[in-house]
């Protein structure tokens, strides 16, 4: 059996990298998702195990201090961070996994995975993304301009990604996403085992 690849995506707030995961695994359930563990209060309409896992910050320090996470991060004085043992035990499994990751953490894990593959998802335009961050309508102008700036640090570093996926139409970005995912299945390095079954047969 193969092992599995691990995915990075990223993307800017207001790219819909949310909106074109959901449509990735509604297309390919088979895929995992890793679910981040974080230090904040639970949100109204969140779930427990959906997204995060909410833990205490001592127990997120324990998973520092014990080298359990791929990446971790603070933000707003929060700890969140990506373990390391349900994605090892997906991709043993020969199960392709995706973590959603902002720009700091995908260059972390990259660090320690060396074969994992990054996805950066890009609005079409910046006007698009202004459109885009203002019309939630739940953030002041000041709240918007700070996420723009933010948007346009990490789509600075796009280029670090292996790949770009512009999400202008949701259908074709999905398809685009799903279409690197499954070319990466019949790269050599993830046919050994094919390659000595057919020399051994």
């Amino acid at each position: 059996m193969n092992r599995g690849r691990l995915f990075l995506i990223s993307g800017p707030s207001g790219s819909g990298k949310d909106t074109v995961l959901k449509g990735v695994f509604k297309k390919c359930p088979e895929i995992g998702f890793s679910i981040s563990s974080i230090t904040r209060p639970m949100r109204e309409g969140e779930i427990e195990g959906e997204k995060y896992n909410f833990i205490s910050r001592e127990k997120f320090e324990d998973m520092i201090k014990n080298d359990e996470l791929l990446e971790h991060n603070i933000y707003v004085g929060n700890y969140y961070g990506t373990p390391k043992a349900p994605v090892d035990k997906c991709l043993n499994e020969g199960r392709d996994m995706i973590v959603e990751v902002d720009v700091n953490g995908a260059r972390q894990i990259r660090k320690k995975v060396k074969d994992a593959v990054s996805i950066f998802i890009m609005p079409p335009s910046l006007l698009v993304l202004k459109e885009r961050l203002s019309g939630r309508g739940t953030e002041n102008e000041e709240a918007v301009n700070e996420r723009i700036t933010e948007a346009l640090r990490e789509i600075a570093v796009a280029s670090d990604y292996d790949y770009i996926v512009v999400n202008d139409i949701l259908e074709d970005a999905v398809n685009n996403v799903i279409s690197i995912i499954k070319a990466d299945r019949f790269k050599t390095d993830r046919q050994s085992k094919l390659i000595n079954d057919v020399l051994n047969n």
